[in-house]
């Protein structure tokens, strides 16, 4: 994993510290020294010293001859999120979009092939699979990576998807590419995206563009609904319009968060 870096200044020792953090996941919560070595290609000695700084630091604790990753490693994730003010702008408008449809509601953006939960408000119901902020899912079949994979360039979207996922996690239906580009011209022309039990069975959801202020796509938002509770004709006719609304607030509203001041000065005193 480690050792992909061309440029002068790339840091060695910094990336495979990332790899060491990577390398735990929702399949591996606890990895011994040997595994760690093995699933990041570092030598023993070399992830022994990693495991032993990032313990030294809090990101890591060791019991019985096992490591896991503590909370503390929420803050390299929060922190991203909290220099784009995304969940700040969006968890007003998430939480009314909620109240009125009763379906939880989520924002992603793209990582690679996958995409990566960034806010998310949910309801108490039984989906197939479990999502909070973090979750990372492949995006061709999902509606939110539809609508990020649609706003790429030809060029763009090829890199992308020439990206393994590292999400883990098959689609129920996975789209060959001919067919994921006919979908993604689909998504261009209306303007929003549709998974139909794709990535699992019984989930349904649709997805919007979320764009700053210059009108470049940032996140896509949904609503994700159960297939046994609501068809795709309410979906579409009735949820959909909601969420268009909602994207559109908050795309305002982080175009504005954009144009604020970074510093605030106090007037002269007279």
């Amino acid at each position: 994993m480690a050792g992909r870096g061309q440029g002068p200044d790339f840091v060695e020792a910094l990336a495979r510290g990332l790899d060491v953090i990577a390398s735990f996941d929702r399949e591996h919560p606890e990895r011994s020294l040997s595994e760690v070595a093995q699933a990041t290609g570092l030598a023993r000695p070399t992830a022994r010293r990693l495991l032993l700084t990032l313990e030294e630091l809090g990101f890591v604790r060791s019991r019985d001859g096992s490591y896991a990753l503590t909370p503390r490693v929420l803050s390299l994730g929060t922190a991203y999120v909290a220099s784009l003010g995304l969940w700040d702008i969006a968890r007003p408008r998430l939480e009314a979009l909620v109240a009125r449809t009763g379906e939880s509601s989520s924002m992603a953006q793209l990582d690679g092939s996958d995409i990566v939960y960034v806010a998310r408000v949910s309801v108490p119901k039984i989906i197939a699979l479990r999502v909070e902020v973090g979750t990372r899912f492949p995006a061709p079949p999902t509606s939110q990576g539809k609508v990020l994979l649609a706003a790429l360039s030809s060029e763009e979207l090829d890199a992308v998807l020439a990206q393994p996922s590292r999400s883990g996690i098959r689609g129920h239906l996975e789209p060959g590419r001919d067919e994921l580009d006919d979908e993604l011209a689909r998504v261009r022309a209306r303007g929003w995206a549709l998974a139909d039990e794709e990535l699992a069975p019984g989930v349904r959801s649709v997805a919007v563009p979320v764009r700053d202020g210059t009108g470049t796509v940032r996140a896509a938002m949904n609503v994700t609904v159960h297939a046994a509770e609501t068809s795709t004709e309410r979906l579409v006719d009735e949820l959909l319009p909601m969420l268009q609304r909602t994207a559109a607030e908050v795309s305002d509203d982080w175009a504005q968060w954009q144009r604020r001041p970074h510093v605030e000065v106090d007037p002269p005193s007279a």
